[in-house]
């Protein structure tokens, strides 16, 4: 992620920017470069990581999914057996870690 704030680049800087981004608006460009320069305000971009957490969790997601049917179905067909020492252990350890965050 890009956070772009003209107030801490130099007055020629921000000055040199907002022209070339008239200029670029001027020449029929609708963008956001244009509409941001004009305006004065701050502008942020969003890089490509933003993309691609979005498809690692929808990848996540659907991994999950996946193991909750499969679960719901043995739990159905009565063929679920749960490992009661385990879930008591996930459940300790889950409870200890959240106490140092």
């Amino acid at each position: 992620m890009k956070v772009y704030d003209q107030s801490l680049t130099g007055a020629s800087s921000a000055g040199s920017t907002r022209t070339q981004e008239t200029q670029r608006a001027g020449r029929g460009e609708t963008g956001r470069a244009g509409a941001a320069g004009i305006g004065g305000g701050d502008r942020v971009e969003l890089s490509g990581a933003l993309g691609t957490l979005s498809r690692a969790m929808s990848a996540f997601d659907s991994g999950r999914s996946g193991k909750v049917q499969a679960l719901a179905a043995q739990y159905q067909s009565g063929a679920y057996q749960p490992d009661a020492s385990a879930t008591s252990r996930g459940m300790v350890s889950d409870a200890l870690g959240a106490g140092k965050k």
